[in-house]
């Protein structure tokens, strides 16, 4: 293995694992504190969208465009991201959950369920999207070192709220912060994940229209948990303006990670 696939790797593995700190985060959080959890569901749920809509949507477009052209391409991205709207809308439709009702989950025994279950579906869904980004990483720092290491550390600081997002749920559902911390670590594992495979096998296949689908995918995945999972569940745990102040602020602080790194 030579030296810059290694590098590459190495790039790839730390942009990944970078959610384990977000989970750290989880780990010095009072389970009484509701309006921890709300901000930090909020300012996750804002990163995700805007990240979806912003960043995610418009490789899709880009991607289908090369292959296609540009009117095709776009038409084809819409596409792709309601078919990731409708893939993880059955799959919350067929799992059992008490987080329709979300208006009455009263007990905190229901809450808990709602919450485990929301902290394991935004894994799902973060690790899904992490597995074609680390391949993007390794390949771009292949190709590109100083290109490879600007995309690792935008990736890397907007993984670390993705790993809020996925341990403090099951850390307030559960009350484990050792569990919080490993469903956070093995979602980033799916980055380099996808490196390795992509690098070992599923390269030569690869294209542009596979790649724009994937993103597509993932972007309707990200935009539906936000909507559907953390947004009511922040406003079920805190009424008060902490949950858009959250959302605002996750926007903010992802737009200005992306500027830096054009």
């Amino acid at each position: 293995m030579n030296t810059n696939v290694i590098f590459a790797l190495s790039l790839t593995v730390l942009s990944g694992l970078a959610t384990g700190i977000g989970s750290i985060i989880a780990l010095f959080a009072k389970t009484t504190n509701t309006k921890f959890l709300a901000g930090s569901l909020g300012f996750s749920a804002g990163v995700m969208i805007y990240v979806s809509m912003i960043e995610i949507f418009q490789k899709s477009k880009t991607y289908l465009s090369a292959a296609t052209d540009e009117k095709i391409g776009y038409y084809l991205a819409v596409a792709a991201f309601f078919a990731g709207i409708v893939f993880i809308g059955l799959i919350d439709y067929f799992v059992p959950s008490t987080e329709g009702d979300i208006g009455n989950l009263n007990s905190k025994e229901s809450k808990n369920m709602a919450l485990k279950r929301m902290g394991f579906m935004t894994a799902l869904a973060i690790g899904i999207h992490n597995f074609p980004e680390g391949l993007a990483t390794f390949t771009s720092a292949l190709k590109d070192p100083h290109l490879g290491l600007a995309i690792a550390v935008a990736i890397a600081i907007h993984n670390i709220p993705e790993g809020i997002a996925t341990s403090v749920p099951i850390y307030y559902s559960s009350g484990s912060r050792k569990k919080a911390f490993f469903v956070s670590f093995f979602s980033g594992i799916t980055e380099p994940l996808g490196a390795i495979i992509g690098y070992l096998i599923l390269r030569p296949f690869f294209n542009d229209t596979i790649f724009g689908i994937l993103f597509g995918m993932i972007a309707g995945i990200m935009v539906f948990i936000s909507i559907e999972e953390l947004l009511p569940m922040a406003r079920e745990y805190e009424k008060s303006k902490i949950t858009i102040i959250g959302v605002i602020l996750g926007m903010a602080i992802i737009a200005l990670s992306l500027l830096l790194f054009i």
